[in-house]
C-alpha cells in the first residue's frame, strides 16, 4: 500500500496544490550567497524541463497561460534548461509506458493505466493530446542536445514544443537519429546541420552543464521554474500561480 501511495502521488501529486496547500504555492526564496545573478535588463525565468515528462509539457502550458496574460511579458527572458529524469535510461526498453511503469513500481498493469488517465485528464482542458498507449519509454539525453542547436537558431521553443507533442502524442521513439532530424526539419532547422550535431556529440557539455545546475540549486524534480534567480516554482502548477509570481517577482524586480 505505501508503494502505492507514493507512485500515486509521484503521479497526480500535483492535482491539489492549488486548492489544498498555501506553502507550496509560495515562492520558494533562496539565500543569494548561493545564486549568481544574471547579467540581464529584463526579468529572468529560467525553467529546467525533460521532453519526457509528462507534468513539464502541463507545466509549460500552465505557465505559458500566465505569461500570456502578465501586462509585462515583453520585457521577460524565459530560458530554458535540460534535465533528464532518468540519465541512465535505456534508448530501446522494448516496453511501453504503462508496462514501463507498472514493473518500475511494482503495480499492476490496470492500476498503472488509471494513472496513466489521471495524467490525460489533467491535460486535455490544456489542449494537449496524450496517448500513452503510444509512448515509446527512451533516453532523451540526444532530444535535450538537439534543443541547445535550435537556441543557436532561436528556435529552442518551437524544437521543445515539437519534441513533446512527437512524443506525447504521436508515439514517435525522440531517440532515434532519423525521427529527430525529421522533427528539426519540421521547424525549419537544417538537417546537415543536425546530422553533424547528432554524429559528433555536439552540445554534450551544455546539457551537462544544466543538470550539474540544477543540482547545485537543489534541483531534484521538474519542472522547475526559476524567477530571477530569486525565487523558485516547483511542479505543474496552476497558471493563476504562476501569474501571481510574476507579478509579485516584477514588483520586487522595479523596487
Amino acid at each position: 500500500m505505501l508503494k502505492k501511495s507514493i507512485l500515486i502521488l509521484f503521479i497526480v501529486g500535483f492535482l491539489s496544490i492549488e486548492s489544498n496547500s498555501k506553502v507550496k504555492m509560495q515562492l520558494m526564496k533562496w539565500s543569494s550567497k548561493s545564486l549568481t545573478n544574471l547579467k540581464s535588463n529584463k526579468m529572468t525565468i529560467e525553467i529546467w524541463s525533460d521532453v519526457l515528462c509528462p507534468w513539464c509539457y502541463i507545466g509549460k502550458r500552465q505557465f505559458e497561460k500566465a505569461l500570456a496574460e502578465f501586462p509585462h511579458r515583453e520585457n521577460v527572458d524565459v530560458i530554458w534548461k535540460s534535465y533528464e529524469l532518468d540519465p541512465n535510461s535505456p534508448k530501446n526498453q522494448g516496453i511501453g509506458s504503462y508496462d514501463m511503469l507498472a514493473k518500475k513500481y511494482g503495480v499492476s498493469r490496470e492500476q498503472s493505466i488509471e494513472m496513466h488517465n489521471n495524467v490525460t485528464e489533467r491535460a486535455k482542458p490544456l489542449g494537449l493530446e496524450y496517448n500513452f498507449e503510444k509512448v515509446l519509454p527512451t533516453n532523451s539525453f540526444d532530444a535535450h542536445r538537439l534543443t541547445h542547436l535550435a537556441k543557436n537558431y532561436n528556435l529552442q521553443y518551437e524544437m521543445i514544443e515539437r519534441l513533446s507533442k512527437a512524443y506525447f502524442t504521436d508515439g514517435k521513439d525522440i531517440s532515434k537519429y532519423e525521427v529527430l532530424k525529421e522533427l528539426a526539419k519540421e521547424i525549419g532547422l537544417d538537417e546537415n546541420i543536425v546530422s553533424k550535431m547528432l554524429n559528433e556529440n555536439e552540445f554534450s557539455k551544455e546539457v551537462r552543464a544544466d543538470e550539474l545546475e540544477a543540482k547545485n540549486l537543489g534541483i531534484s524534480g521538474v519542472p522547475f521554474f526559476v524567477l530571477n534567480r530569486k525565487y523558485g516554482i516547483s511542479g505543474a502548477q496552476g497558471s493563476q500561480v504562476f501569474l501571481e509570481a510574476l507579478n509579485q517577482v516584477w514588483d520586487e524586480y522595479q523596487k
